[in-house]
């Protein structure tokens, strides 16, 4: 098939994250945009970025991009498109859309002209009416900003956040998809300690563990792009084969997760079992007050409650103040924090050295980083 148009997905704030990766996997050719990364590869690259990509939300086949400001304009171009070179007579091909800053407003109404306009192809091609759709999913979206639309078909299924191990889910849990990104933007790394006081139900030590231990986030789960046949079987197989080589499970690793609930830290064990990672996590059940390191440098990364909630917004001011008490104890360290309160600092009682939009959910949210002085050589 040769080269192939893909784009990786990612949340606001993190596509830069995306693009390293990418770049870490061999896909230097990429351009860099909100939202998403658009980058060439082949059919193998279907494979291994989704079982690679750790900050990205989906990998996607570009069909075609395109200028629409009429119906008849969308229908004829998204018609003239390649269909027919992607999707198998059998399949299943849904259409979702989204439209910002369009004269194509209704979505409903872009959907249906795009699913005729890929029938029509498809009945060319095939030389039948009507297909039953009983295949292979082939998840189709049209996305119009200022007019431009831009057509893609869906490798991922499910999105890449779920790895395939958190089958338990505790209150306003972190994406791992944002936890992972977290972390490399800390660029932390496996030689250091890393410490995160509000782990809940552990989604970032098991997401720093299996970064530390090479372990694939997509390892063990399956995606839609697996059961088409324009992708040979060997290829997924080659892909995997390749993760399960070079994962170094049962590392010792200096990771410690607390939380003050004995049903998240419950959690936090069964999901660190579920990803393999058990040996590399210290998980124990701790208020932040307590929070103690015999090493003189290392890593704070946590997601703490953000007091969305109405009455919440007191006790989490509290909180914060605490926060700052307890991490001066810290003074060489570097610690990164997550939270939507827009006062954080002032709380805090520190101006963070830098700070990061971005989303957790739909929740605009601020990373604070604060920078420890590096330690000496040959000091962890």
């Amino acid at each position: 098939m040769g080269k192939i148009h893909l784009i990786a997905t990612a949340a606001f704030g993190i596509e830069s994250v995306v693009g390293r990766e990418l770049k870490r996997l061999g896909y230097d050719d990429q351009f860099v945009e909100n939202g998403k990364v658009t980058f060439a590869g082949d059919e193998r690259a279907i494979c291994r970025t989704n079982l690679w990509l750790r900050s990205a939300d989906r990998v996607l086949v570009k069909i075609g991009e395109f200028k629409a400001v009429t119906f008849e304009e969308l229908f004829e171009k998204t018609k003239a498109l390649p269909w027919d070179e992607w999707i198998p007579e059998n399949a299943e091909f849904p259409v979702e859309g989204k439209s910002i800053d369009s004269k194509l407003a209704s979505v409903p109404d872009c959907q249906a002209i795009v699913k005729k306009a890929v029938v029509e192809k498809l009945k060319k091609k095939y030389k039948r009416e009507w297909f039953d759709e009983n295949g292979p999913r082939y998840r189709i979206e049209v996305a119009l900003l200022k007019d431009v639309a831009t057509l893609t078909i869906d490798t991922s299924g499910a999105g890449l956040h779920k790895r395939g191990y958190r089958k338990l889910v505790g209150g306003a849990p972190l994406k791992e998809t944002l936890a992972s990104a977290m972390i490399m933007i800390s660029r932390w790394n496996k030689d250091r300690v890393l410490i995160d006081p509000f782990c809940g139900s552990g989604t970032i030590p098991i997401e720093a563990a299996m970064i530390a231990c090479n372990i694939a986030p997509g390892i063990k789960r399956s995606f839609a792009a697996e059961s088409w046949p324009n992708i040979p079987s060997g290829l997924w197989k080659e892909a995997r084969e390749e993760a399960n080589d070079l994962a170094e499970y049962g590392k010792d690793l200096r990771i410690h997760g607390s939380d003050i609930s004995e049903e998240a830290m419950s959690l936090a064990r069964y999901h660190a079992r579920e990803a393999g990672v058990e040996a590399s996590i210290h998980l124990q059940r701790m208020p932040v007050a307590d929070i103690r390191s015999r090493y003189k440098y290392g890593f704070i990364i946590c997601n703490p409650p953000y007091g969305e909630r109405l009455g919440e917004m007191r006790e989490v001011e509290k909180l914060y103040r605490q926060m700052g008490t307890v991490f001066s104890a810290f003074d060489t360290w570097s610690y990164y924090i997550i939270t939507s309160h827009p006062e954080f600092e002032k709380f805090f009682g520190r101006k963070a050295d830098k700070k990061r939009k971005l989303y957790n959910g739909r929740i605009m949210c601020n990373y604070y980083q604060y920078f420890g002085p590096p330690p000496p050589k040959n000091v962890l």
